[in-house]
Order: C-alpha cells, then sequence, then structure tokens
C-alpha cells in the first residue's frame, strides 16, 4: 500500500476509480467504533428515523428495499446493539454524517484519501457515512448504491461478494437506468449462479474495499457479531453518469432503447448538454417562483434523511 500514513490506506499505483480494489485500515481502536459509542450513536440515530434493520431471516434475494418489511427486527436500537451477539438481527446506523459527532469521523477518514483522489476522479461532495451492526449470519441482501464506497471491516468476519459496474450480467444496464432515475432496484434480481462472477474478499479487521458507484455487492457475516463501516462521496464522473442513466430511462419512456451508457458519445454529450439545461430552466423558474429549490447533489454531505 503506498499510503501509509493516514487511518485509510490505497494502493495508488492500483486504483482506478472505475474498478473495485481491496484497501486496509487502522478504524479498529477509534473510540467512535466502539461498542458504547454506538450505542448511543443509535439512541440518537433511531430519535430521528435513520436507523434501518432486520432480521436474521433475509437471505440473498430478499429485496434489499422492503427487507425491513418483510423481516422486521422489532427490538430498538440500543437494546439491539448492545445485545448484537444474540440479537438476531442487521442493523444500519444511517446517515452518520448528519450526527455532529460522527462527522467528524467522516472527514477523518476521507480526508485521509481526499488529496489522492483529486488527481484521479476529482469533484469530491456528498460525502456519508453508514456503519453496519450485525448478528452472527447475518446478510445483507444483493443490491447496488449511487456513491462510491470504502467498506471497512472494523469487528468480526464477513464475506464480501461484488460485481463491477459495468458487469450487465449481474445488472443490467436498464437496472441502472431506472435505479438513478429513482431510486428503484426492482429491475436488480438475484442469481445463485453470480456467485461465480464475483470478486471476494474474506474480510477481517483492518481489511477492506473500495467499490465504485453501482456495483451490485452483497454481504455475509460470519460466526460471530461484527461491525463495518463504509464511507461514500460523489465525484463529477459519479453525477455525469447518474444523470445520463436518468437521461437514458427518460428517453427510453419515450419509446427509444438507447445504447449503454458511454457506447455513443455524441448521443450522450447531446443528453447532458439538454438535460443540464432543463434543470438549469427549472431551477431559474423555482427562483422567480420563490419556490423551494431541491437539494443538490453537489452538497459537501449527504442529505441526512435520504436513502
Amino acid at each position: 500500500m503506498n499510503q501509509q500514513g493516514g487511518i485509510l490506506q490505497v494502493d495508488w499505483a492500483a486504483f482506478d476509480p472505475w474498478s473495485i480494489v481491496p484497501v486496509r485500515h487502522r478504524l479498529m481502536p477509534h473510540p467512535l467504533m466502539q461498542m458504547d459509542s454506538l450505542v448511543e450513536l443509535g439512541r440518537r440515530l433511531e430519535a430521528r428515523g435513520s436507523v434501518r434493520t432486520h432480521s436474521d431471516a433475509v437471505n440473498a434475494g430478499t429485496p434489499f428495499n422492503h427487507a425491513p418489511q418483510m423481516h422486521p427486527n422489532r427490538a430498538g436500537a440500543a437494546a439491539t446493539l448492545a445485545g448484537i451477539a444474540e440479537a438476531r438481527a442487521w442493523m444500519s446506523l444511517l446517515n452518520v454524517q448528519g450526527d455532529p459527532v460522527y462527522r467528524g469521523l467522516v472527514d477523518e477518514v476521507l480526508d485521509s484519501v481526499a488529496p489522492q483522489l483529486a488527481q484521479r476522479d476529482p469533484g469530491m461532495c456528498y460525502r456519508g457515512g453508514w456503519i453496519f451492526v450485525t448478528s452472527p449470519h447475518t446478510i445483507t441482501p444483493f443490491h447496488f448504491d449511487k456513491e462510491h464506497n470504502f467498506i471497512l471491516q472494523v469487528s468480526g468476519r464477513k464475506t464480501l461478494y461484488v460485481w463491477g459496474p459495468d458487469d450487465t450480467v449481474a445488472a443490467s444496464e436498464q437496472a441502472r437506468d431506472l435505479f438513478h432515475a429513482s431510486y428503484s432496484r426492482e429491475r436488480l434480481r438475484w442469481d445463485e449462479s453470480l456467485r461465480a462472477r464475483a470478486r471476494v474478499f474474506h474480510l477481517e479487521p483492518g481489511m477492506g474495499a473500495y467499490m465504485p458507484s453501482t456495483s451490485p455487492h452483497l454481504v455475509e457475516n460470519g460466526d460471530g457479531p461484527s461491525v463495518t463501516a463504509s464511507f461514500t462521496y460523489y465525484t463529477d464522473a459519479t453525477r455525469r453518469d447518474a444523470l445520463l442513466h436518468r437521461a437514458h430511462e427518460r428517453v427510453r419512456n419515450w419509446g427509444y432503447e438507447p445504447p449503454p451508457v458511454g457506447r455513443n458519445g455524441l448521443l450522450d454529450a447531446g443528453l447532458l448538454g439538454a438535460f443540464r439545461g432543463a434543470a438549469l430552466l427549472r431551477q431559474w423558474r423555482g427562483r422567480l417562483a420563490r419556490a423551494p429549490q431541491p437539494r443538490s447533489d453537489r452538497a459537501p454531505y449527504a442529505y441526512a434523511g435520504g436513502q
């Protein structure tokens, strides 16, 4: 690893922002990653609805968006976290950057790699943090996310299966288009045969991985409880990619099947210009009408009430 001084270590010689790579980190002794701190964070986040949880009945193919409703964990955040070894539950502390204490942790981790990332993938914004505290043998169902993601194992062991952002067998172009247009993962389908295509990481404390935007992934917990943290962000490239997928979904709804994003440069350039122009026009009209402005994906931190 070339980056040895910071809390997050990346082999920058091998790093490509649109490729999956292993990373290392030094989060394990951090006071904010100890269970007593996480229990208190869980109390604060639960009070504002920023906790996601389900039972250990979830499997790889459970629809990610609906897992908490299909297989609820009815215990509160503090009780679940304090007794996670026996809770038979999966819990995610969402958007921890919205907590005044944990925003500092998000900055500490991402600042340790921001200068190197700026040279390869400029425009870091919409920073976020997510902490997963899980009972033995619980599963994070197959899904994908919009952000670039450093996933770091703090305690316990997990197996991470991840597929590339260009793997259209694991996730079709249409699935990515719809997801960027509406956050729907309805076109994403799990099949056991996909395991043979995955990049597999057997994560232990101090280990982790970098996953680009819309890299499908599945996580299976080991024999003991686990704490894992993800630190996420957008860049100029992810914002451009997301806009193109949204544009392609709109074009598809008009009855035309576009080629995959990046396949036709002229079409993509035209769509970018048209959709950016339309967005600017909407903003201008909204300001004239003094209407509330939409949340910007250029914001420094992710909206703490969002996904």
